[in-house]
This record gives structure tokens, sequence and C-alpha cells, in this order.
């Protein structure tokens, strides 16, 4: 049996699945920053994130579209990320920060 050629659009369609997203946090005196969220299994050191001059951490990951809730580790605590408008409670009494990626 013959293989279904794929056409140009299902090859474009399925590259276009993922986005790169960008995640920022200011934290001028922190000495680590990590990203933690569904989208990692909450692994604290999976995704360090780079310092620039002026304190803001940054990390870009390539995400599916859905919703990911996340935090940030910041020398050791937890932290939200405060240009988040949507949170929801999680089991250990804080709330994580939701992205949804369209």
């Amino acid at each position: 049996m013959a293989k279904k050629k794929e056409t140009d659009a299902s090859v474009a369609t399925k590259k276009s699945v993922t986005k790169k997203v960008p995640f920022e946090y200011l934290a001028p005196d922190a000495h680590d920053v990590y990203l933690a969220g569904d989208f990692n299994g909450w692994d604290v050191l999976a995704t360090p994130m780079k310092r620039d001059k002026k304190g803001l951490w940054k990390a870009s990951l390539t995400l599916a579209p859905g919703r990911y809730e996340y935090r940030f580790l910041a020398d050791g605590l937890w932290e939200s990320d405060p240009v988040c408008c949507d949170c929801v409670p999680n089991e250990f009494g804080s709330m994580n920060c939701v992205r949804i990626v369209e």
C-alpha cells in the first residue's frame, strides 16, 4: 500500500502547532531564577532563566496551544508572575499563574 504524500499546506500546519512563548520576571537582587510549570512537569531545575543587566530574568519555551500553570522559583522561594492576570489556587495554599497559548 502506498503512503499518502503530505501536501505543503498540511506540513505548514504541523510546523505551526507550537509557538515560542516568552516568560519574564523582574528580580534584580536574585541570584538564581527558574521557571516551573505544567510544561516541564514542575521540575524546578528544568528551565533556568537568564538575567539581563537590569535584573530582568528571561526564558522562552516552545509550547503547543493550551492552558499552562506556572510559577517562578527565585532564590529558593516560589513567586508569582506580577504581570499575570489569571491565577488559580494550588494545593499548597498559594496561587499558580495561568498562561493561555493560542
